[in-house]
């Protein structure tokens, strides 16, 4: 019987929690949906690849449905031309010899360009078997027909034999490949850990801010702040400098951890990583400071993170943007972790410099300073002053 009033009592409680109800409802449906929309886009890879000096033959033979093959005249270097027009790859040739440099920023589009060659390669060369094949059995005739002649000019069977070798030696080619990222062992995970790293930072900032505010209010600590004469851009100023005390050290951390755990390479500058870093942690600790306004329990905060947490791990490029339905797109330009992978991946893949990510990096900002602004709007909610 004691167990059966327990029982009633939880039924009674969660029955007169609609926002907890809602929330443990309508939140696994929503992050279901979420997943099954972002995989109807199309999932094909497709890979820009620049060449240079190459056998139209080549070309041709690279051509298909996962390779963009743009013809490049200019003499900069292979690193440059990528950099600048943000292909996967550059294959260059000299003589009988290729060289392809992958910019390795997405391991799927390498070992695209990198199957491509390989199957153009066995193209050309069994093209060149067959013509092979066929010029010999002209020159059987030609053999036949000169025998039957009895005492005519013999056939120089050497010189057409080294004809032969020299039509098929002109398609045997030698590849060298260089990686502006990683190396040949890179895998996916590579391709992940930059956006990881930024998500790793914002989630835990905007947990933990989020619960640190609500044990505040739900233990009378607030209110008794606000009750003397301390004010409230004084309250949060207080917390966001506390907690961002704390955040910096964890993403301090994080990064550390990431580069001598992972030997993760980092093209780009360390400071301007731990500045992406420090700015996603700015924004993850007023938005959950924020969000800790609408909780009335450390069961509701957790219970936001499938709504506000998890769909950024979604749209910041786990997933490429462009490979999304067309509708569901602009919705990552909402998301602030959308700013802070895209500059993480361009800092540590790419080596891009600080002007390159300014306009991400405003944009972080400018969410910071929106969330804070709502949450001296929520304060007066406590206290009207």
């Amino acid at each position: 019987m004691r167990t059966l009033a327990m029982i009633r009592r939880v039924f009674r409680e969660m029955l007169r929690d609609k926002r907890t109800l809602a929330l443990m409802f309508i939140a696994p449906l929503f992050i279901l949906s979420l997943v099954y929309f972002l995989f109807q886009g199309n999932t094909t890879t497709t890979a820009s690849l620049a060449t240079r000096n190459v056998d139209s033959s080549m070309v041709t033979a690279i051509k298909n449905k996962h390779i963009t093959i743009h013809d490049v005249s200019s003499d900069k270097s292979a690193n440059t031309i990528i950099r600048e027009h943000d292909y996967a790859g550059m294959l260059s040739q000299d003589g009988d010899k290729l060289t392809l440099t992958l910019a390795n920023t997405d391991q799927s589009k390498s070992a695209v360009i990198k199957q491509s060659l390989q199957a153009a390669q066995a193209k050309l060369k069994g093209q060149a078997a067959a013509t092979t094949i066929k010029t010999q059995a002209q020159a059987l005739q030609k053999m036949q027909a000169a025998l039957g002649a009895a005492t005519h000019t013999p056939v120089n069977a050497t010189a057409n034999a080294g004809n032969l070798k020299a039509k098929l030696g002109s398609t045997s080619y030698t590849t060298k490949t260089h990686y502006l990222y990683g190396s040949k062992d890179s895998t996916f995970f590579n391709t992940l850990l930059p956006i990881m790293m930024g998500f790793v930072v914002f989630f835990f900032v905007f947990l933990i801010s989020g619960i640190a505010l609500l044990r505040e209010r739900t233990t009378g600590t607030l209110y008794r702040l606000l009750a003397t004469p301390v004010k409230r851009g004084e309250i949060i100023s207080g917390y966001l400098c506390g907690y961002g005390a704390f955040a910096f050290i964890q993403t301090l951390l994080i990064v550390l951890f990431t580069m001598y755990v992972f030997k993760i390479q980092i093209l780009g500058s360390i400071w301007l990583v731990l500045l992406i870093n420090v700015l996603l942690a700015m924004v993850a600790l007023t938005l959950g400071l924020l969000i800790s306004t609408f909780a009335s329990s450390e069961f509701q905060m957790i219970q936001f993170i499938p709504i506000v947490a998890i769909p950024q791990i979604f749209f910041a490029g786990i997933i490429p943007i462009s490979s999304l339905p067309g509708w569901l797109q602009p919705v990552s330009y909402i998301m602030p972790l959308y700013y802070g992978a895209s500059s993480m991946s361009a800092v540590v893949q790419k080596g891009v410099g600080f002007m390159d990510v300014l306009p991400n990096l405003s944009i972080l900002l400018l969410f910071a300073a929106v969330f804070l602004v709502l949450n001296l709007l929520t304060m007066r909610k406590y206290r009207q002053v």
